[in-house]
């Protein structure tokens, strides 16, 4: 399909006069370039479609992840030369012009990817004297240097000898042996908090040293030497001053634990990770917990021909993506999420083609259910039956909610749901059973909600927790309303209570696992539109009034990550993204604004912006892993996205068949 360079759906000037015929001959004209729209990208996504019946599409994240790679290589002394220069070139393409790293593209500096990213380029055999290098080093230390980096990078720095582990937080081993009740215990935390820290409580307590072959150090991005350094800590707030006070109190009586209580705590923890290494798809299916596993697994003594520690460094080399002259390692892999989202695009599109794709995927899914294994969640829920599905393709003792309710959304509208309706009944079971106590629902546990712990030294990210969210349970809301179960009914009245009340002043929604508020807004709308509440409603009025407020003269919408940072959408409007647009778009045509011209332009946006392969791109960031911390690009929004808001407007305005 060539490129669309004209507003292909723009209402001509009037006529001199009325002329049914050229009326009915224009609409034709733009059904059909509609239909040729959606049939290229349908094509397209239809190609990368796995033989398993699957979609896996990149998963990206900022400089840290491939910065932490070549850092493990060098902590390991584990070194592959050619893989080690590819990764570098990565690194030193993606460098600022401010000099250092952001978190996503076109964002701000950030202290501690661009630490991360110095240090990985220096182990690289980047002279510091290099151009680049000299501007990074200058924007660091312009920036307070390397002591002033987070948590997860301090950490690093320390067992590479580069800081005294006095700049860490005390997290002795010691913590497996808590009781449930006590006021930190790992089941009060998030999965990606547990994943990651047990193994790095055996790290932080056994204390080793990187290998560090080529002896590297990065002394020059200290303003203060490390080990004169005073004021590693630096959060206000009396909270925060508390338990600096504990950290301090912990670290004096660390002398007096008991070697015996030390060796039965350590063996906690490595039966702990042992029992969850996932196989070839890692801990917690997390780069940082997987990277950790392999260190701990090190520096417990395993040799490094050991067939666990080769299955964990081998689950890790699996999230590599290697081009010709370049690579990087992704965060994790998304072959759920990308399949239930390209699913409901191919649905809706239509087509014997499509609908035969959206069976074989479904299928695949069927086979990914996780009913009776053994899953961390169910420390809150233990009489709950299983039924949720993973993000990544294996990951057992920890499947999510919003992938569940999307698959549940997907075999729903399947052109034969009865061949899913076990699936079916035991996902939204599970679903409904996975409810917090104010009505909302999390990602991968129920009431996760001790805010007092983003307080603790460890959690200066801010997302130690995993809390009930806006979009999540949003979604959980469309796939109880679509089946309409009566005994869901008040889990799914509670959940729109909810969502009513997470509404933002300006009629927005936050998104926390997409960016942001396009995105949070189009999911609670979506789910307001499947339980039937009306266009008319107050709340939805205020949204699509937001909606339209944030439209750009091109036609499209656009959001950046920096609506995280500043907890807030920006004033100033950001360039219209096709994914983004297309949120907008499925959000205004949910709320029954099919015939306004905000949805007329925006379709406008995607039908010109689409490229010659039938797709579309941006190289922009297109949800956070970590608010603040941790960004990511799912490189499929751009696949399947659009082609499900075209074909959604195509449907509602009846313009054309499938094809």
């Amino acid at each position: 399909m060539s490129r669309i360079t004209r507003s292909a759906l723009a209402e001509p000037k009037p006529a001199a006069r009325s002329d049914i015929v050229s009326h009915s001959l224009r609409r034709h004209r733009e059904g059909s370039v509609l239909d040729s729209s959606i049939n290229a990208a349908r094509d397209a996504l239809l190609k990368l479609q796995s033989a398993q019946g699957n979609w896996l599409f990149e998963l990206e994240a900022d400089c840290t992840i491939p910065a932490e790679y070549i850092l493990m290589m060098h902590f390991l002394a584990e070194i592959d030369a050619p893989l080690e220069a590819k990764i570098a070139t990565h690194l030193r393409a993606r460098q600022a012009e401010h000099g250092g790293w952001p978190l996503y593209h076109n964002g701000e500096f950030d202290l501690s990817c661009s630490v991360k990213a110095y240090f990985a380029l220096k182990l690289a055999g980047d002279s510091p004297q290099a151009p680049h290098m000299v501007r990074a080093r200058a924007a660091i230390l312009e920036r307070g240097g390397a002591a002033r980096a987070n948590v997860f990078t301090r950490i690093t720095l320390a067992l590479f000898g580069q800081l005294p582990w006095r700049g860490v937080p005390y997290i002795p081993v010691e913590i497996m042996l808590l009781p449930r009740w006590f006021p930190f215990h790992l089941d009060r935390v998030s999965y990606w908090s547990r994943a990651v820290m047990v193994p790095l409580l055996i790290l932080c307590t056994r204390k080793p040293v990187a290998k560090n072959p080529r002896n590297v150090h990065i002394r020059e991005l200290f303003t203060t030497p490390p080990e004169e350094e005073r004021h590693y800590f630096r959060r206000s707030g009396f909270l925060a001053k508390a338990f600096l006070a504990l950290d301090r109190v912990g670290r004096m009586i660390d002398p007096l634990i008991p070697p015996v209580i030390r060796q039965r705590a350590t063996r906690r923890a490595e039966a702990w990770m042992l029992e969850r290494l996932n196989g070839d798809d890692g801990l917690g299916a997390i780069f940082p917990a997987m990277v950790n596993s392999v260190e701990a697994m090190a520096t417990l003594g395993y040799p490094g021909d050991d067939p666990q520690r080769v299955t964990a460094k081998r689950s890790i080399q699996n999230l590599l993506v290697v081009g010709a002259s370049s690579a990087y390692c992704q965060p994790c892999v998304s072959p759920v999420w990308d399949t239930a989202l390209a699913i409901l695009a191919m649905q809706e599109a239509g087509g014997a083609a499509a609908l035969g794709a959206s069976v074989r995927a479904l299928d695949w899914l069927r086979s990914r259910q996780l009913l009776d294994e053994p899953g961390d969640w169910r420390v809150r829920r233990p009489h709950l039956a299983g039924g949720g599905w993973a993000f990544q393709f294996s990951n057992s003792y920890y499947p999510d909610l919003d992938d569940t309710a999307v698959v549940a959304w997907a075999m729903h509208q399947a052109p034969d749901s009865t061949r899913y309706q076990e699936s079916l009944t035991r996902a939204l079971d599970w679903l409904v059973g996975m409810q917090s106590r104010n009505g909302g629902f999390a990602s991968f546990d129920a009431d996760n909600t001790c805010y007092y712990l983003n307080a603790i030294p460890f959690a200066d990210h801010g997302a130690l927790l995993d809390p009930p969210t806006s979009d999540v349970t949003a979604r959980v809301v469309t796939a109880l309303a679509r089946v309409g179960r009566p005994q869901d009914k008040a889990a799914l009245d509670r959940a729109i209570t909810y969502l009513r009340s997470e509404q933002e002043p300006d009629g927005s929604w936050f998104g926390r696992w997409g960016t942001n508020y396009v995105y949070g807004t189009w999911s609670v709308l979506a789910a307001f539109a499947q339980a039937g509440i009306s266009a008319d409603d107050a709340a939805v009025r205020r949204a699509v009034d937001w909606l339209r407020a944030r439209q750009n003269a091109d036609g499209g919408w656009g959001e950046s990550n920096d609506s995280y940072a500043h907890s807030q959408p920006a004033d100033a409007k950001t360039a219209s993204t096709p994914y983004q647009c297309a949120w907008a778009l499925l959000a205004l045509l949910a709320a029954g604004e099919v015939a306004s011209d905000a949805v007329r332009c925006g379709i406008e946006y995607l039908l010109r912006t689409q490229q010659a392969d039938g797709l579309w791109s941006d190289p922009s960031f297109t949800a956070p892993g970590f608010p603040r911390v941790f960004y990511l690009r799912y490189h499929g929004y751009c696949a399947y996205f659009p082609l499900w808001a075209l074909a959604t407007f195509r449907t509602l305005t009846r313009i054309g068949p499938a094809h």
